[in-house]
């Protein structure tokens, strides 16, 4: 009698830019094959939850349309004509070119160019190894975090906060600028554990009516760009209505007396003609967070895509300080818990070898860098060699048909290491295939939670595909670095070395508990003994050029954007790029619920929930203009445009439009996706890229 072999569990953690970084539970089939994916009920953050696209990972590992071999291009660039070679051809064609680039215009010439395809430390962060070890272009990570990350920090001091589970204890919950449902489901997971167990209020403050909004009690859906004139407002009624918790700013704030006075012209008349959101609306928000004092205030990266995004994102987190919501477990402001790790990866990334007088490329500019643009460049050599790994700018990054022409460069050597044949690896000279996550080791930390949790190797990879590691390794022999620290050691070596440095155990104790709780303790995460400047005072004046961030660029870049126009106080400061005649519509990018960016828009199960690239429309603006509902519409800017189909809804303000999902370039009738309408310019004070800060037409 035949008897079923046992499915193993292996546990892991999502690799994937989402700030959940979830624990999880996979069937191990075989030693190549994996079935269902499940959230972890053990890890208290995960909680059992994670979200359907990575439920159906197994449709990614075992795609049909994996790259397995590495390619050599064969013909003009893009037309994706390929020959089959060996990896031992491939490194030395991949390092003879760059050897052959350097020889010509120097090591500032190669540019190795990266982001968070995979969130791993070891395989997305070694390539800075290699950065650093032959002195090629580094790489400013402007295209993500900066704006919310500044903004929050310049009133804290530190990208830390209350421990995220506690949103399960509260008695309000304000999610703010981020849709949660489809980008970091664990946040609903405990907010409704809230509502369920202590009947909490579930707040939505976004630009659309999406599938977060949708379980809101209270939701507010105000023009992209405009949530400062909100939280002033707010701030505005806490004060007049002595709802504000003058003790608490009197001990924990720089300025409460300056910031009152700044607000009495911040009205809710004022702001709703700012934000399109109606007067009770405003008051009704506002007291309800200052009448409860377990208010946690949920703030999302939407705040990092607009051009104002900083100074929005200080506005919000200076309301917790107003009403002295942090004094309360359940209450206080979160954005991010980078700070809390205290993980020392300068082994990784050699930041030993680092010459401090390399120039930086700004990745969101990639376009104006690739085609020669002397500012991009610093004034230097141009980029004549590339290697790309964990991203698909091509699709991705700003004003993309200047990355097209980049890419297309004939003197422009590009070597990709990717999992599927992305736009980006069209576009190259070789291409390598990449593992997954559950074919190689590494290590993962929660931005949006506070666990450092183990990734180790679950199945074996199909024949072909290499680690980042093994790639980046490989490389430095051929470049003759080879010699120089940490090219020797293995993902696992790695893991345990940082893990000791950092005062985190060892690999073999995190192997056994799959994770650490790094959260701090209620009084540090609160702030109860001073918030993280000198003085200990939250800070309503943020010093916006003179003081530390968490991603300051080099010295030899400076202040970003037009910084000299950042407010004293918080403020509503037309930074973005507002409509006018020519452009009436404003356009967010925003994320699809089955799409991480570029990720996962190769299945076929997310492609059929997302159907097709639309753009969203307020029905009282279609009707004016004559489209009506599946209608194939033109939409661009000074730019560029674009053509895709017209969805109509009510639930956007007037002369907003709304693109959800980064679908790929070609999935467009004219071959050219939604970044060709995204600007490249910097985000004051420290820069960012603006995806949802677009002035757009709209035509039949």
């Amino acid at each position: 009698m035949n008897q079923l072999k046992p499915i193993r569990t292996g546990y892991t953690a999502c690799p994937h830019d989402c700030p959940s970084t979830c624990a999880l539970e996979v069937e191990i089939l075989d030693e190549r094959t994996i079935g269902r994916v499940r959230g972890s009920r053990e890890n208290t953050y995960t909680a059992g939850v994670i979200c359907a696209k990575v439920a159906r990972y197994a449709e990614r590992v075992h795609h049909p349309d994996r790259l397995l071999k590495p390619q050599r291009r064969v013909g003009g660039k893009g037309d994706n004509n390929w020959q089959e070679i060996s990896w031992e051809d491939a490194l030395d064609l991949s390092a003879e070119a760059f050897l052959k680039a350097e020889q010509q215009l120097g090591a500032e010439t190669v540019w190795p160019y990266y982001f968070a395809g995979t969130m791993g430390l070891v395989q997305r962060d070694s390539i800075h190894r290699l950065r650093h070890a032959r002195n090629y272009s580094g790489q400013f990570d402007s295209i993500c975090t900066n704006p919310s990350w500044t903004g929050f920090f310049m009133g804290t001091g530190s990208m830390t906060g209350p421990d995220p589970r506690e949103m399960a204890k509260s008695d309000c919950v304000v999610i703010w600028g981020t849709n949660a449902v489809a980008t970091q489901v664990n946040v609903m997971t405990h907010a409704i554990q809230a509502r369920k167990d202590r009947g909490a209020k579930i707040v939505v403050v976004d630009v659309y009516d999406n599938p977060t909004a949708k379980q809101a009690d209270l939701k507010l859906i105000l023009r992209p760009g405009t949530d400062g004139a909100l939280a002033c407002a707010v701030m505005h009624v806490l004060f007049r209505d002595n709802l504000a918790d003058r003790d608490f700013m009197q001990r924990y704030t720089d300025d409460p007396v300056g910031l009152e006075n700044h607000l009495r012209s911040k009205t809710p008349e004022w702001a709703s003609e700012i934000t399109g959101l109606g007067i009770e609306e405003i008051e009704n928000f506002a007291r309800l967070v200052g009448e409860t004092n377990r208010t946690y205030f949920r703030l999302g990266y939407g705040f990092a895509r607009q051009r104002n995004g900083a100074i929005n994102m200080h506005a919000a987190s200076c309301i917790a300080s107003v009403t002295g919501a942090w004094k309360y477990e359940g209450g206080g402001a979160f954005h991010s818990n980078s700070g809390i790790f205290g993980l020392d990866k300068s082994e990784i990334t050699g930041a030993c070898m680092r010459d401090k007088s390399v120039r930086h490329l700004d990745q969101s500019q990639i376009g104006r860098v690739l085609t020669g643009d002397a500012e991009a460049l610093r004034h230097g050599v141009p980029v004549t060699a590339l290697l790309v790994q964990n991203t698909n700018p091509v699709n991705v990054a700003p004003e993309q048909r200047l990355v097209k022409q980049g890419f297309a460069r004939e003197d422009l050597f590009t070597v990709v290491h990717e999992q599927f044949m992305t736009e980006t690896a069209q576009m190259a000279d070789i291409v390598l295939p990449a593992t997954m996550f559950l074919e190689h080791d590494d290590i993962y930390r929660g931005g949006g939670n506070q666990y450092i949790l183990l990734g180790p190797k679950q199945i074996e990879p199909p024949e072909g595909p290499k680690q980042n590691l093994f790639v980046i390794n490989e490389l430095a022999r051929r470049l003759g670095v080879g010699d120089k620290p940490g090219f020797d050691l293995t993902a696992n070596q790695l893991i345990d070395r940082m893990l000791k440095t950092s005062g985190r155990g060892d690999l073999e104790s995190l192997r056994g508990n799959r994770w650490i709780d790094c959260q701090s303790d209620f009084d540090t995460a609160h702030f109860i003994n001073g918030f993280a400047w000198p003085d200990g005072k939250f800070r309503f004046r943020p010093q916006w050029t003179q003081s530390a961030a968490p991603n300051r660029p080099p010295e030899s870049m400076g202040a970003q954007g037009p910084y000299g126009q950042l407010p004293q106080f918080p403020d509503h400061v037309s930074l973005i790029e507002e409509a006018d005649e020519k452009h009436p519509f404003r356009l967010a990018t925003s994320p699809a619920r089955t799409f991480l960016n570029s990720s996962f828009s190769e299945t076929e199960s997310s492609r059929k929930k997302e159907v097709r690239p639309q753009v969203m429309i307020h029905r009282e603006d279609a009707e004016a203009l004559g489209i009506s509902d599946g209608d194939l519409v033109r939409m661009g800017n000074e730019r560029g445009q674009v053509r895709l189909h017209a969805r109509l809804v009510d639930g956007v303000k007037r002369g907003v439009l709304i693109s959800e999902g980064l679908w790929p370039n070609h999935s467009f009738i004219d071959g050219e996706g939604i970044n060709v309408l995204t600007g490249a310019d910097c985000i004051a004070p420290y820069g960012g890229a603006a995806f949802h800060d677009n002035h757009v037409w709209l035509k039949l």
